[in-house]
């Protein structure tokens, strides 16, 4: 006897999923999983301070992007909700009309947790990559490591890894250096190091 084909999931579907939860269709699954935890939240929130300021708005750096928090990016099929995203102002000249966007991200950055790193590290990293976003950051403040992917011929190339301790200088965010450390408030600071 046949399988009865599988249901894709709706954006019906995803409406109906209580506030508390995030919710995302990826390869046709509806996937939810809880809001962020206080470390997540925090780490997320800390990013977007460090980057904002000088790669959003110009202060102290080069200005030229647009972000957003937890933006609701419809990719083809899969409606996915990064932690972060940014475009080149010269891709979202304008504020789109709807609540969601459909221009993929030129950067995308996901904060880890037990809950979404098998969704992220796995479907979700294709999918930017289908999407031909050009920068993808792992967070995982677990383990307060970074990961910093480029996008080359559909594949993601490991930049760079930025661990506690170390600072964060990595594309397309270069121009303007940060320590990892800040993204982690609620840890003590990392010793200094011996002169």
């Amino acid at each position: 006897m046949a399988e009865a084909a599988a249901r894709h999931a709706t954006y019906a579907d995803l409406e109906a999923v209580p506030d508390h939860l995030v919710a995302e269709i990826v390869d046709g699954t509806l996937e939810t999983h809880p809001r962020p935890r206080p470390r997540h939240a925090t780490a997320a929130a800390g990013l977007a301070g460090e980057l904002i300021p000088p790669f959003d708005r110009g202060r102290g750096g080069p200005g030229g992007w647009i972000f957003m928090i937890e933006p609701e990016l419809h990719l083809g099929p899969h409606v996915v909700v990064p932690d972060l995203a940014s475009w080149r102002r010269d891709r979202m000249p304008a504020e789109p009309d709807t609540a969601y966007i459909e221009t993929a991200p030129d950067w995308v950055s996901e904060i880890l947790s037990p809950a979404t790193a098998r969704l992220v590290r796995g479907p979700k990293r294709r999918i930017y990559a289908e999407a031909s976003v050009a920068f993808l950051w792992l967070l995982d403040p677990g383990d307060g490591v970074l990961e910093t992917f480029a996008l080359t011929a559909e594949s993601w190339l490991l930049t760079g890894t930025v661990q506690r301790g170390e600072t964060v200088a990595a594309p397309p965010f270069d121009a303007v250096p940060f320590p990892l450390d800040v993204l982690f408030p609620f840890d003590p600071p990392a010793p200094a190091p011996e002169a």
